[in-house]
């Protein structure tokens, strides 16, 4: 196999990793945190249940932490190589090229922070993962606005990268359906978002 034929077949393997697993991981992830409108026993709860997966450590690990690494290792020589030209030609497309490659950074930085402070704390440290413990966490302004950028950068990235997986994989191929798949993904991104920060409010 060429060089050329290694980057493609990567550049769509980093694409379904965007949307298979991590995306849904992100979706049921948000999912799971609006347990929190309903009230500390009913996250807790749900939590409880994640935590009881059997070999959690392994589901986790092949599921999660290798797509992820694969997936933040290759988009970032991605945004590397990008040559952003917004001011030159400020197509919509491009900004949302742009805006794929700044997400990419804020998410990188938030999910690093949110899964140390949480998932690796809690099993170098034993940090209860509770409603509590999100509470002591984001009852800091600075915090919780931390989160509210990082949310709508990690939704922005998956909703967006959701459109263009259709269109590397020959999903969406003419300019309607392209349309229709960026409508699709706006309104994924406004789901997900609305979603992620009520359940963020219902920390505190």
């Amino acid at each position: 196999m060429d060089l050329e034929k290694q980057h493609y077949f990567i550049r769509k393997l980093h694409s379904l990793s965007g949307v298979l697993p991590i995306g849904l991981f992100l979706t049921e992830h948000l999912l799971v945190n609006s347990l929190s409108i309903r009230g500390p026993e009913a996250y807790n709860k749900g939590v409880a249940v994640l935590q009881s997966i059997p070999f959690l450590p392994f589901v986790e690990l092949t599921l999660i932490v290798i797509p992820i690494l694969f997936h933040t290792l290759y988009g970032l020589w991605v945004v590397y190589l990008a040559k952003n030209n917004v001011l030159a030609y400020s197509y919509y497309r491009n900004w949302l090229f742009y805006l794929q490659r700044i997400t990419a950074i804020i998410t990188l930085i938030y999910v690093a922070y949110h899964s140390y402070h949480l998932r690796i704390a809690n099993a170098l440290f034993g940090l209860e993962i509770s409603f509590n413990t999100m509470t002591s966490v984001l009852s800091n302004p600075a915090m919780l606005i931390f989160y509210i950028i990082g949310l709508l950068a990690s939704v922005y990235h998956f909703a967006n990268g959701f459109s263009t997986f259709l269109i590397t994989w020959g999903v969406t191929v003419g300019a309607f359906s392209q349309r229709v798949a960026l409508i699709i993904s706006g309104l994924l991104f406004f789901s997900l978002s609305f979603i992620g920060i009520q359940a963020l409010f219902a920390f505190i």
